[in-house]
């Protein structure tokens, strides 16, 4: 899977905040990068509610978002370089300051860029990734690859040599299998239609409880 930078220029106001939130929320669900969804949604939102409190309202903005090897990595530019976000040590009581203290709790690393016309303020989450173009390694993925790369009536991107299939090959080399275990069920006198029901139940299971690492969490 190829995963390329993308930025959105908006303006820093707490309606925005929800946008960008939703856009990191689709943009992950593209990439396959549901399990840090979350986690990303709360970096956009201090990152940008960092612009809105200490370099003002209605402030042009971008948000960058790339990968840095296995780690997604979130950036919010703005032109001010001398309103620095810094981490400060809050209590229980304490009003303000907590936007950099939540992104420190949940990022790998993150730090300040000063260029001569922007502050750059970024953040990387661990994503799970085995590779930058790859996937997250969960058990069930693992047993789905292990069958495609035995499965003789299929074209397994596993099997594909130096020529890697494209999305929709792979996604119909998938289908296929699917197909032959209902095709399989049905000749052992199974409902297919009931066993679809309970394969989507114990999916949805398995995302909520992050059986594969991925969530379900509302959007904002």
């Amino acid at each position: 899977m190829t995963r390329k930078p993308w930025d959105l220029t908006f303006t820093a106001e707490p309606a925005e905040v929800a946008v960008l939130r939703r856009l990191m929320r689709l943009h992950l669900g593209i990439w396959g990068l549901h399990e840090v969804t979350d986690e990303a949604q709360l970096c956009v939102s201090e990152l940008a509610a960092n612009v809105i409190t200490h370099v003002g309202p209605g402030t042009p903005a971008t948000l960058a978002v790339s990968m840095n090897g296995v780690h997604l990595r979130i950036e919010v530019h703005d032109p001010d370089t001398r309103a620095l976000p810094t981490l400060v040590d809050t209590n229980a009581d304490s009003e303000g300051g907590r936007g950099m203290a939540l992104v420190d709790a949940v990022a790998e690393r993150w730090g300040v860029q000063l260029q001569l016309d922007r502050k750059v303020t970024w953040c990387e989450l661990a994503t799970g990734l085995t590779s930058p173009n790859g996937h997250v390694d969960g058990p069930g993925v693992r047993r789905a690859e292990a069958l495609l790369a035995s499965y003789p009536d299929v074209t397994s991107p596993l099997r594909a040599g130096p020529v890697r299939l494209g999305r929709v090959a792979t996604e119909d080399s998938v289908i296929t299998v699917i197909a032959d275990f209902l095709h399989w069920l049905r000749a052992h006198g199974c409902d297919v239609d009931e066993a679809l029901d309970r394969a989507q139940v114990r999916y949805d299971v398995e995302l909520g409880n992050g059986g594969d690492g991925f969530s379900r969490a509302s959007t904002v």
